[in-house]
């Protein structure tokens, strides 16, 4: 599989339900069982297989969101920011990240899958994760 951005982020950037500058996102990990559709996952509600370990709180967990608008390249890119679980004992396939509205599941809009490729396994140790980056390009 590779990295999604799901079709839902797209339109709720596009009709005001995704502001990149001032709401909240989370991060959660997955395992390799789940598998990402961009057009029909729109939800944290339709996200299965979130990892279960020691040192991970079902979830996510916040992390920041930058918007740079870079005129000379005519782009915008906006960094989906990085997170670390410490004393954890899990093994995930891949990250989604979400605006959080705070409460149930089926009301965070999903915004990006970033697939690891191959699992990647923490034994009480710290899981990281990088900055991902989503590029709008004119």
């Amino acid at each position: 599989m590779a990295n999604v951005l799901f079709t839902s982020a797209l339109d709720g950037t596009v009709r005001g339900a995704v502001d990149f500058d001032t709401d909240t996102f989370k991060c959660m990990l997955v395992t390799s069982a789940y598998v990402p559709n961009k057009d029909t996952h729109t939800k944290r509600s339709d996200i299965t297989n979130e990892v279960v370990g020691a040192g991970y709180t079902a979830g996510g967990m916040v992390v920041p969101v930058t918007v740079t608008k870079d005129l000379v390249n005519d782009r915008i890119d906006i960094s989906l920011g990085a997170a670390s679980w410490t004393g954890a004992t899990i093994t995930a396939r891949g990250a989604v990240y979400f605006k959080s509205r705070g409460g149930a599941a089926n009301l965070d809009e999903l915004v990006a899958y970033i697939d690891f490729v191959t699992d990647v396994a923490s034994t009480n140790g710290t899981f990281n994760l990088t900055v991902s980056t989503i590029r709008l390009q004119n």
